[in-house]
């Protein structure tokens, strides 16, 4: 490669601010700020939503309707005329045909210019209309001797906007930034024998083309995202998440921890104490965290698990060796409902070994928070069950060693971090136990979780019977609600799960209230509970502990019972609008019942004119019981955000890859990983700032 010319063009793209581009100022540079653009690269990295095809002039005469083209004719009328409302029409002929031009905001300016004999170039959408085809509010412009001929080189980006950031000014400031690559001031950071195994373009030819596509380009294959500029630039999208991952776990396990090996004495203890036995994938899992909390590097796993496959109790378990050798633990759940669940286990596992557990949420009095903070604090308390209010100003522990962490994917890396540090201590941190219902496929979790080792436990207790999952039309509402008549007076228990709490007159789905006193109504003698969560805290207890001590019969209720119930009795769970809640919702909250001997129910209920994708959805909760199964089918289905909770995580947020469509790409994502970690790490730094900023050092700054 050429050296850079001096001056400005040589500065790096990523070091040059978009207001050394022609055109733009302080103004813009502050609009163009809320699409994620700071520099000249940023700009780069801005790809198109959809292209156009403005590469060759149409016949009128072949346009057909729903047709986006170029036309070129000469106005033969123009007129205003008052049709409901004000409007100018426009017909232009071409010795092909004629089209109607609808103009409903116009300028005595336009007018003016719109007269009998003026030729156009215009582009839009052709519809039918009252006269004919017509295209409205094309764009448009005179069209003369001298450029009667030329049509665009390219097909035209059309770029995500925002206010007062119009198409053309983004395909101006791109042309520049494209000019300036010319001048080696991108660097292309993947080497150029990793491209040539993987059959990939450089990153210049990617940039260039997926900006510029050539007259002929594969509309429906840039579409799909599948095309290979797109592939090279999600390639690099992935590697550069892949590698933020695998270098925050060098960091993390770099740093020392507390080698936790103890005789055994409260686990054998708490064993005894079990109705039950573990299940072998139990203890294949404990031996693996046994193992991890040995060393004296942290411990970073994550364990996954079916609905009620038993991860509670193998956390409970490595809780027992970090008490025993005189440390202490924090749980920290996604919800206070579900966190108040953990505590309730917690605290009937623990009372016996003679262990208090502290519980800290948000909505604690103040009294009972200040007294959990100066016990935890003391080490008067070697087990803390809390939501994020465990990692807040003010809450500190005297020796944490083992930090647990359930439903990882609805917390950010940054938020676990935080809580990590909390319990930094003479020098050393906290081992990390992460867990999830929600199973992932072993590819992306290799991806999404590439800072953790991965423990499945894929073996459900002895004793569950598959739940039964039935759709039906909401027409035969009836029907459902007798048969949870006559599963009460069999002395079983039912859920009614709606979508909302109240009547919306937007949205059509049953409402929890409105549930709750028809079927008061309809059931008389029977006994209906309400749980929502605007309840109270001590309301939702309540209602709670009143359903699992069999003092209510049904429990009507919103989403908030998805994670953390567990009432063995329920053995009927009826699901309103089941036609709008994804794969990952629907298997949780059947996990609410079929955890006991008696054989359970699920009712998915929902509404004729359903999608070809919500009847997917129903066919496999109807097919399968198997939560990674559903999962993949999931990921086929909807992509990876329902899987891993991207808008929570804030990790896998990509500007161009979709790891649903590129996960053919991770494997070759994760060996690229290994060449760069082993031959390239100069260059690594310098690819995560492109791609992800400062994220890759999630809680170490």
């Amino acid at each position: 490669m050429t050296a850079a010319p001096a001056g400005p063009r040589a500065v790096p793209l990523d070091k040059r601010p978009v207001t050394a581009l022609k055109g733009v100022g302080t103004a813009l540079a502050e609009k163009l700020l809320k699409l994620g653009v700071e520099s000249v690269q940023d700009l780069l990295f801005l790809l198109p939503a959809r292209y156009e095809d403005r590469t060759k002039v149409v016949p009128i005469g072949a346009l057909r309707s729903g047709d986006r083209a170029v036309v070129e004719g000469e106005v033969e009328l123009a007129e205003v005329v008052f049709r409901r409302r004000r409007q100018l029409l426009v017909r232009i002929r071409d010795g092909t045909g004629f089209l109607t031009l609808r103009f409903f905001y116009f300028t005595s300016a336009q007018q003016a210019q719109l007269v009998r004999g003026v030729r156009l170039r215009l582009y839009g959408e052709a519809r039918r209309g009252t006269l004919g085809l017509e295209i409205a509010h094309p764009e448009y412009r005179r069209a003369d001797a001298f450029d009667a001929q030329r049509v665009e080189d390219s097909l035209t980006p059309v770029y995500p906007t925002t206010e007062g950031v119009q198409q053309g000014r983004l395909r101006i400031l791109t042309a520049q930034a494209l000019e300036a690559i010319d001048y080696g001031a991108l660097a292309d950071y993947l080497p150029a024998g990793l491209l040539a195994e993987l059959g990939l373009p450089t990153l210049v030819e990617a940039l260039t083309y997926v900006h510029r596509p050539p007259p002929g380009a594969d509309v429906e294959l840039l579409a799909s995202g599948r095309h290979p500029a797109q592939r090279r630039l999600a390639f690099e999208e992935l590697l550069a998440h892949q590698l933020s991952l695998r270098l925050l776990r060098q960091e993390i396990r770099r740093d020392p921890a507390y080698p936790i090996a103890p005789p055994g004495r409260l686990l054998a203890r708490l064993r005894s104490g079990l109705p039950f036995a573990l299940t072998g994938a139990q203890e294949r899992v404990l031996d693996e965290i046994s193992a991890d909390l040995a060393s004296s590097s942290p411990m970073l796993r994550l364990v996954q698990g079916d609905v009620g496959s038993g991860k509670t109790v193998v956390a409970a378990a490595a809780a027992c060796k970090a008490i025993e050798a005189g440390f202490q633990v924090a749980l920290m759940a996604p919800t206070e409902l579900l966190a108040e669940q953990h505590w309730q286990n917690f605290d009937r596992w623990f009372r016996p070994l003679e262990q208090p557990v502290a519980l800290l949420t948000g909505k604690l009095a103040s009294k009972a928070r200040r007294s959990a903070q100066e016990a935890l604090a003391s080490g008067d308390v070697s087990i803390a069950v809390g939501t994020h209010a465990l990692f807040q100003e003010g809450v500190n522990f005297r020796r944490l060693a083992l930090l647990i962490v359930d439903e990882q994917h609805r917390f950010g890396v940054d938020q676990r971090m935080a809580l990590r540090n909390k319990g930094k201590h003479a020098g050393r941190y906290p081992h990390q136990l992460v867990m999830t219902a929600t199973p992932i496929p072993r590819t992306l979790a290799m991806t999404a979780y590439a800072d953790l080792d991965v423990s499945v436990i894929d073996e459900l207790p002895p004793g569950r019977t598959p739940v039964r999952t039935v759709a039906l039309t909401e027409t035969r509402r009836q029907e459902v609600v007798q048969r949870i008549d006559t599963a009460i007076r069999d002395g079983r228990q039912a859920y009614w799960v709606c979508p909302l709490i109240e009547e919306s007159e937007e949205l059509d789905y049953q409402a929890a209230e409105a549930t709750h006193a028809a079927l008061k109504a309809a059931l008389p003698g029977v006994r209906v509970g309400l749980l929502h969560g605007r309840l109270k805290g001590p309301e939702k207890e309540r209602t709670m502990a009143a359903f699992k001590r069999h003092d209510l019969d049904l429990l009507v209720a919103t989403t908030v019972i998805e994670v953390g119930v567990d009432v063995p009795n329920a053995t009927l769970m009826v699901i309103e609008n089941a036609e709008r809640m994804g794969l990952a919702q629907l298997h949780q909250l059947r996990g609410r019942v079929g955890r006991g001997a008696a054989e359970s129910t699920c009712v998915l209920l929902y509404k004729a004119g359903m999608s070809a994708l919500a009847r997917e959805r129903l066919n496999v909760m109807r097919e399968t019981n198997d939560g990674f199964r559903i999962a993949r089918r999931d990921l086929e289905l909807r992509g990876p955000g329902e899987l891993l909770g991207t808008r929570q995580t804030g990790l896998l947020t990509m500007r161009v890859a979709e790891l649903g469509r590129d996960a053919d790409l991770l494997p070759r994502v994760q060996s690229a990983a290994e060449v760069l970690l082993a031959e390239h790490p100069a260059t690594i730094g310098a690819l995560l700032r492109r791609w992800i900023g400062g994220r890759e050092r999630y809680g170490k700054v």
